[in-house]
């Protein structure tokens, strides 16, 4: 298993890690922002980062990894591939989390469910209910970085790395008292 500097510094020599202000897909401002496409452009360093978070949840018995679409697209099949389960993906359909492409969750499977970065939890959240409602077991989230600064989801939460960064409000944003131009590079519209 990779070292937490390992780790970091390998989305920094992708340039995964951004600094400025930006705009979060949860609506809160932030100085830091983590595009983990940056490094998921690349097989091998995918392959590499899935692998070791794929080593964190071995033992839990999973049948399906699921990944909101777009970030967990990617980290969902590596994950799987390590695990030898299937990979599928859930995404907005009238701005509700849902499967489609005949994806579908048997009644009691052992679901993982994997996402890029989590600050909120809003996506994971939303799949997650979209599994219990289908009848399967959500046994763990996990994640590649996790932001959320030790928030507590419900269910047991994994990640390959942990970083602490502020997150603001509109109205209390030190980054837009200061003028600094706001920037969204994510993919969820606000």
């Amino acid at each position: 298993m990779l070292e937490n500097d390992e780790i970091l510094e390998i989305f920094k020599n992708c340039q995964a890690i951004l600094e400025g202000h930006f705009l979060l897909s949860s609506g809160l401002h932030s100085p830091k922002y983590i595009q983990c496409a940056k490094l998921l452009q690349y097989p091998d360093k995918a392959a590499l980062v899935c692998n070791d978070l794929a080593k964190k949840v071995r033992d839990l018995k999973v049948d399906v990894v699921v990944g909101p679409a777009m970030g967990g697209i990617i980290v969902a099949h590596e994950v799987a591939k390590s695990l030898g389960v299937r990979a599928i993906f859930a995404e907005r359909e009238n701005s509700k989390m849902s499967l489609r492409r005949g994806f579908s969750i048997n009644e009691g499977e052992r679901v993982l469910i994997v996402e890029d970065v989590i600050t909120t939890g809003g996506s994971i959240l939303e799949v997650a209910n979209l599994i219990k409602d289908l009848r399967g077991r959500v046994i763990s989230l996990a994640s590649l970085i996790d932001r959320s600064n030790n928030k507590e989801f419900g269910f047991p939460t994994v990640s390959l790395l942990k970083i602490e960064v502020n997150t603001y409000g509109r109205e209390n944003c030190p980054l837009c008292q200061k003028g600094l131009s706001l920037v969204k590079p994510g993919s969820k519209k606000i």
